[in-house]
């Protein structure tokens, strides 16, 4: 039996390393891609990926582009992990077009047709896909009506795609985090904490019902409900859209 082979969008992030990671110690073989090409190179030098590709998956061509690569490289495709994205936030009576547009192709267009371009190849190993949307997926966030549309989107356009590729034994899953510890965040909190990020991720953890004791998401705890969708004895689990928020998202 061949290795199997997964591709992560977004690898060099601090939630797309921790899943090459997870995968390389589950025995597959990790292409990482990201369009920082600095962060992969640093990637490759802490976790053993098979490959990493620098891309802009912004446009179709390019979402094309990489899985035809991953397939000389590796021969097959066993799952396509779309963990690439960017916050923007903002009232949207003052929104740029220009920060809009970067939202919807990191969050929605890309996956879109990273999918499109890998369901042929999935076909053929009766594969899986793996989403990354957001509590912001399926419930609102104050002053983040492009980000929550975005990641609206590809929660029914996971739910959308497992009834479409079910027949083909395709599944389809997408994974909504809370706020993850990440590099990510950390920018998110330096760019719109008015100059006081530690008040502005008091305010996050503010929401969540553990009170004191709340704390943001590891990225290897995602990882690891990731990996677990991506294996066989998973097989029942399809079109679903699974929290790993600490309740954020269950209820007021």
């Amino acid at each position: 039996m061949p290795q199997p082979v997964v591709l992560i969008t977004g690898a060099a992030g601090g939630l797309g390393s921790a899943l090459a990671k997870r995968f390389v110690e589950g025995n597959w073989r990790v292409v990482a891609t990201d369009h920082n090409k600095a962060g992969l190179h640093e990637l490759s030098k802490q976790v053993a990926v098979d490959t990493c590709l620098q891309c802009d998956l912004r446009t179709t061509s390019s979402c094309k582009e990489l899985v035809s690569r991953t397939l000389a490289h590796c021969g097959r495709l066993d799952a396509l992990v779309n963990a690439a994205g960017v916050w923007r936030e903002g009232p949207v009576e003052s929104f740029s077009e220009e920060d809009f547009d970067l939202v919807m192709d990191v969050n929605l267009k890309a996956p879109f047709f990273m999918c499109a371009a890998a369901v042929p190849h999935l076909r053929e190993t009766r594969g899986c896909i793996v989403n990354i949307s957001s509590d912001a997926g399926h419930q609102g966030n104050q002053n983040a009506a492009a980000y929550c549309a975005s990641k609206g989107g590809l929660t029914l356009l996971t739910k959308t795609l497992a009834l479409d590729l079910a027949p083909d034994g395709v599944r389809v899953n997408c994974v909504s985090p809370g706020d993850i510890a990440t590099p990510m965040l950390d920018q998110q909190a330096e760019r719109y904490g008015e100059g006081n990020p530690k008040a502005y991720k008091k305010a996050l953890l503010a929401l969540y019902p553990q009170g004191r004791s709340a704390r943001f998401i590891r990225p290897e705890e995602v990882a690891e409900l990731v990996w677990f969708l991506c294996q066989p004895h998973a097989e029942a689990i399809s079109g679903a859209n699974l929290a790993i928020d600490f309740g954020l998202s269950a209820g007021k």
